[in-house]
């Protein structure tokens, strides 16, 4: 969640709420602000805008970076964002009125004036120079380095795998994000019809990564509609190891979807500078919802793990999981989508036992 498209009330809620339920905050890609340093572990996100991390001219600044990270302990991973599922391919924009002093100061970027972020990286353009970026962030930093894009087509994604596989290096995590994700900033067209939903571009890029037997070796996350238990379940029997949510966090702190969130004006007070409107968002309040709903979400996909012999999420199999295909017809997940997730040491309660326990093979939770 970026400060510039939200306010420093709704920053505060969401930091602060993410620090209450042990979850974390992820940055958007506007930069680290103080707002985001109230208590929760952060996901620093560079999108193409390099914000908090660039030069005057807009290029990538190793420096920068590198000064961030090391004044703000409060980040513990790096994502890349290559694309969005709102809209990928497309850059965004923060109108010229919410480009405050303030926020002019963190991005480096001219107070006053609309700030564009490309459409697409300058610090890198081939399947090999990515690889290379992540590995340069990883070896400055000393982070945990990821991605985040949409899917579309899927050669990209064979030759990630196919060079991951061979140089041995690479993301430590991948996010796909699912095209029924939103954003204010998005054209219609865009949230509409480009990308894929989560499970199709999912199911389209794990499979590359099995086949070179890397996908064990990558921390998987989903995005897109993933915030209530049943979905974020489906997400975990694909291949998920991890879910960002979103709109629901919005919705916690108050959100009406009053989709005014690029006039500055929005009547909640969430997507706003207005300091007037910014009143109606009471940070205390709001983010003790949001924390009650990471606690309530996080318990009930727990519950639905256990109701089906695991002890996490994640180690639900594909074939535990049927979608209604017809009338009076149901299919198996791992039949829908072709493939299912590699087995974990154990995949239930009773094949742990105190005879071989080990602290590598202790479940978590």
């Amino acid at each position: 969640m970026s400060y510039g498209s939200l306010g420093r009330n709704a920053i505060s809620a969401l930091n602060l709420g993410a620090a209450g339920a042990g979850c974390f905050h992820n940055t958007g890609e506007g930069g680290v602000s103080p707002y985001h340093k109230l208590g929760a572990d952060l996901m620093w996100q560079l999108g193409t805008g390099y914000f908090g991390a660039r030069n005057e001219d807009g290029t990538f600044s190793i420096e920068r970076f590198v000064a961030e990270c090391e004044r703000t302990p409060q980040i513990r991973c790096i994502e890349v964002k290559l694309s969005q599922g709102a809209k990928p391919g497309k850059g965004g924009i923060l109108p010229a009125a919410k480009v405050t002093p303030e926020i002019a100061a963190i991005r480096n970027i001219p107070v006053g004036r609309a700030c564009l972020s490309p459409n697409g990286h300058s610090a890198f353009r081939t399947v090999d120079e990515l690889i290379d970026f992540v590995e340069l962030l990883a070896d400055r930093s000393g982070l945990p380095i990821g991605i985040k894009s949409a899917v579309g087509e899927t050669a990209f994604w064979e030759k990630l795998a196919e060079r991951m596989a061979t140089r041995k290096e690479g993301p430590d995590f991948i996010s796909i994000d699912g095209g029924e994700g939103g954003t204010g900033a998005a054209p219609l067209t865009y949230s509409d019809h480009v990308s894929f939903p989560f499970k199709v571009g999912f199911a389209r890029v794990y499979p590359h990564f099995l086949r070179f037997g890397i996908a064990q070796d990558i921390v998987w996350v989903g995005a897109g509609k993933l915030g209530f238990p049943d979905r974020a379940l489906v997400a975990f029997a694909m291949g998920c190891d991890l879910v960002q949510v979103a709109r629901e966090a919005m919705l916690a702190i108050g959100c009406i979807q009053a989709q005014h969130c690029h006039t500055g004006h929005c009547p909640a007070g969430v997507a706003t500078h207005s300091r007037w409107l910014q009143k109606g968002l009471n940070v205390s309040r709001k983010s003790e919802r949001f924390t009650r709903y990471v606690q309530g979400f996080r318990k009930e996909l727990l519950m639905l793990g256990h109701t089906l012999g695991h002890e996490h999420p994640a180690l639900v199999r594909a074939d535990q999981i049927e979608f209604s295909s017809g009338v009076n017809q149901f299919t198996a997940l791992g039949d829908i989508v072709g493939y299912n997730r590699p087995p974990a040491p154990f995949t239930t309660l009773s094949d742990y036992s105190e005879a071989d326990a080990s602290p590598d093979l202790m479940p978590e939770g």
